[in-house]
């Protein structure tokens, strides 16, 4: 299980770290939003500790835009803030937070509150439930934990930027997704691209999927999907 921790405080981030690490969950540490947008578009954590006071932004406002993305809209999110008022709090439910955590704490009420908000989730630790995680459509197959593809059971090699693409139309599967929304979903809530971009990634992903390459398709003037 990945979890990243968002804390400018590098006396907070490490207890908030070895608190995650003392029950066995992999920890990623960043300092700034800037740090956690690119690591999103790395990987999607299983869990999100976010102070609200960073230096390049404000939390509530970086959990609503985590909220309008399509593939982080569930990501369970913990809010760590020194403002304990209640008006607070009601802010921080109110754009999405999962749960609140009132500066100073405890290694073991911040432990019990992971593992609290993990059982809620339904989120499995065990490697046996890791292995359920596969996506299909027709002869396409996503194995989520490796980040594979597999077309007509064999091995497909995607960048990551096709990879995320396939996932989220497969995901969406008989959706017609428009370019902005594809962008917004895959690209992040950030990015300042041009759609042409998406056509572009749409070629690379059909020529790599073969006989398969017409299970996506075109929506003219407006966008793609796969049947």
């Amino acid at each position: 299980m990945l979890v990243y921790v968002v804390e400018d405080d590098p006396g907070i981030s490490e207890i908030e770290c070895y608190a995650l690490e003392s029950n066995n969950y992999n920890v990623k540490p960043l300092f700034t939003v800037s740090e956690l947008r690119k690591a999103l578009k790395d990987r999607i954590p299983d869990l999100i500790v976010l102070d609200i006071m960073l230096p390049d932004d404000d939390g509530i406002v970086v959990v609503e835009k985590i909220r309008k993305n399509e593939l982080l809209k569930k990501t369970p999110i913990i809010l760590v803030s020194a403002k304990s008022s209640e008006i607070e709090k009601v802010k921080g439910f109110d754009a999405g937070a999962d749960d609140y955590l009132t500066k100073p704490f405890g290694v073991m009420e911040f432990s019990s509150r992971v593992k609290a908000l993990i059982r809620r989730a339904g989120i499995a630790d065990g490697s046996e439930e890791e292995k359920k995680h596969c996506l299909t459509t027709g002869n396409i197959s996503i194995d989520e934990q490796k980040r594979e593809v597999y077309c007509n059971k064999e091995l497909v090699v995607l960048t990551y930027k096709e990879y995320e693409l396939l996932r989220y139309l497969i995901i969406n599967r008989g959706i017609v997704l428009s370019r902005d929304k594809i962008m917004e979903n895959v690209w992040g809530f950030d990015f300042q691209g041009e759609s042409r971009t998406v056509d572009m990634h749409i070629k690379t992903l059909r020529a790599k999927l073969g006989k398969e390459k017409d299970i996506i398709k075109t929506v003219r003037n407006v966008g793609y999907k796969i049947i």
